[in-house]
């Protein structure tokens, strides 16, 4: 047994671990809102955010996540108040839906790097997720609303936390 830092919070697990990240968090604790879609690490439904770092779940061993911080989906507001929630329903972005924890995951970590983004790094930085549905303008558009919003924030909070009520993951160095 293990005990993970999940969204800010210490969560045991029991599970072997070569299992990936992605079924660790789906199958033994239930948290869904993370997807499965390739499985290779391709189109990107399975990022979470390690160490403030966006990865891929499904193809990372829970091995290679002990004591370091996982925030997913679940971990960015318990009410859609996170500005990048918020701009993506502004807008509404999605169409089936099924890609978007991780474009959001993405797009919350390019923010947190860039606080105005260009098209040009809203794309590099999105490039490794794919929507099947084809809402990447309204995905680059509620990226610009998201630091928008951003923006607005600062003066009345110097930081917002990536989970509510819980301090913000570190970045990488």
């Amino acid at each position: 047994m293990q005990t993970l830092t999940i969204n800010g919070q210490p969560v045991p697990v029991e599970a072997d671990p070569e299992t990936p990240l992605l079924w660790v968090l789906r199958d033994h604790l239930g948290m869904t809102g993370t997807k499965f879609g390739c499985g290779k690490a391709f189109c990107g439904a399975c990022t979470v955010h390690v160490d403030g770092a966006p990865m891929r779940s499904c193809s990372l061993p829970l091995a290679a996540v002990a004591g370091r911080k996982i925030a997913t989906i679940e971990g960015l507001s318990k009410d859609r108040s996170h500005p990048v929630q918020r701009a993506w329903i502004e807008l509404d972005v999605p169409q089936c839906g099924y890609c978007q924890s991780g474009q959001i995951m993405s797009a919350v970590a390019l923010l947190a790097q860039t606080k105005t983004p260009t098209d040009a790094d809203i794309d590099a930085a999105m490039a490794g997720n794919i929507c099947r549905c084809g809402t990447y303008a309204r995905i680059r558009a509620a990226i610009h609303r998201a630091a928008e919003l951003m923006q607005a924030a600062l003066p009345r909070q110097a930081a917002e936390p990536l989970h509510s009520g819980q301090p913000t993951l570190q970045r990488p160095s």
